[in-house]
């Protein structure tokens, strides 16, 4: 569960789509009831501009490609210092936007006071999130972040730490119990996740922007080119704004 020349524009609209560590550590998340989610599209949200696709979402900012055979996705990402308390997370992940399994991969960000901490971490869902062990992340990290299915039920999902140079692996095997990929999505997303089935206090992350942004398809390996951009919408506030710099890069702000 828990995207530098920038094109800039204004995203309030888009067109309607379907609605869409260490042990101790993984059992408190699983105590916590710490999830993403899929895409809690804001109904009615969505309109089109120009050949932009936009629309509101209350948990997910980010950008969502919908095409058929999505078998990996990938991203790199600074991670960002929070300026509030609060939380947030970046992943890249395989469904999820049109249906209700995901393949996903990511890190969290907290800040309490003056405290920061950071979490990578890997997630079938609809089963809970788990941290990896054996990786530290801080502000200013470089992270590289890829999801493959190696079929419906099965896949990896990998975390490197290109500042650091440490890589971790998660495999996942035969997870038919919990739901089968579709492989129609793939996503590049900034998330306010779930804690004990309620949206965290998203923080203010100030930027994170998605480079080498790809997913390989059946239609071979693609860009964010035509993806629907995803912006988090709370109450009457919207809180992101999101920008596709280029065919390879998400800008979520």
């Amino acid at each position: 569960m828990k995207f530098i020349s920038i094109l800039s524009y204004t995203v309030f609209a888009g067109i309607a789509l379907a609605a869409p560590h260490t042990s101790k550590r993984s059992a408190r998340r699983k105590a916590a009831g710490r999830h993403s989610q899929p895409n809690k599209y804001i109904e009615g949200s969505a309109h089109v501009t120009n050949d932009t696709n936009v629309e509101y979402s209350s948990n997910w900012s980010g950008a969502a490609l919908i095409t058929t055979g999505v078998t990996s996705v990938t991203g790199t990402f600074t991670v960002p210092k929070p300026s509030t308390a609060g939380s947030g997370s970046a992943w890249v992940g395989i469904d999820g936007y049109s249906n209700d399994v995901i393949l996903q991969t990511g890190v969290d960000w907290t800040k309490s006071g003056n405290s920061y901490s950071y979490d990578a971490w890997y997630e079938w869902y609809p089963d809970y999130a788990y941290d990896f062990s054996g990786i530290t992340i801080a502000a200013g990290d470089e992270i590289k972040v890829t999801v493959t299915a190696t079929s419906t039920t099965s896949g990896t999902a990998v975390v490197e730490n290109l500042t650091t140079g440490v890589t971790v692996t998660k495999t996942f095997k035969n997870e038919g119990s919990l739901g089968a990929l579709g492989e129609i999505s793939a996503e590049w997303i900034v998330e306010d996740f779930e804690e004990n089935d309620a949206l965290v206090t998203f923080t203010d992350f100030g930027s994170v922007e998605f480079t080498d942004a790809s997913a390989v398809t059946s239609a071979g390996t693609v860009g964010v080119t035509g993806a629907t951009i995803i912006d988090i919408k709370q109450g009457s506030t919207v809180l992101t704004t999101v920008t596709l710099p280029s065919s390879s890069e998400v800008l979520v702000t």
